[in-house]
C-alpha cells in the first residue's frame, strides 16, 4: 500500500498526468502545454511544472537565445509513466461511452 501511495502523491492533483501526456510527444514550451492541457491557468501550470521537476519527471531546459527560449522535456523516469497514462487514456475512452451510453 506504501507504494501506491507513493506513485498516487508524485501525480496528485487535476494537472499533473495532463501535462505529462502533454509532453509525451516531445518538447514543448510554456505556451505549448498551456494549449494542450484545457482549462489550466498559468500560475497552476507553472507550479505544476516546478513541481513536476523536483520530482525529477520532467525537465526544464533554458536556451541562450534573446528572449531565452525556455523547453520542457518528459525525463527517462517522467517516461516510465507513458503505459500508465495510456491505459488511463484507453479506459477513460471506455468509462465516457458506459456513462454516456
Amino acid at each position: 500500500m506504501l507504494l501506491i501511495k507513493d506513485a498516487l502523491e508524485a501525480v496528485e492533483g487535476r494537472w499533473k498526468l495532463l501535462i505529462l501526456y502533454s509532453l509525451c510527444t516531445g518538447p514543448k514550451r510554456f505556451t505549448e502545454i498551456a494549449k494542450e492541457v484545457h482549462g489550466i491557468r498559468d500560475k497552476a501550470l507553472a507550479k505544476e511544472l516546478k513541481i513536476l521537476q523536483e520530482s525529477k519527471l520532467i525537465r526544464r531546459d533554458v536556451y541562450d537565445t534573446f528572449p531565452p527560449t525556455v523547453e520542457y522535456t518528459i525525463t527517462e523516469h517522467g517516461a516510465s509513466l507513458r503505459n500508465v497514462l495510456y491505459e488511463l487514456l484507453s479506459w477513460g475512452r471506455t468509462h465516457r461511452k458506459e456513462i454516456l451510453g
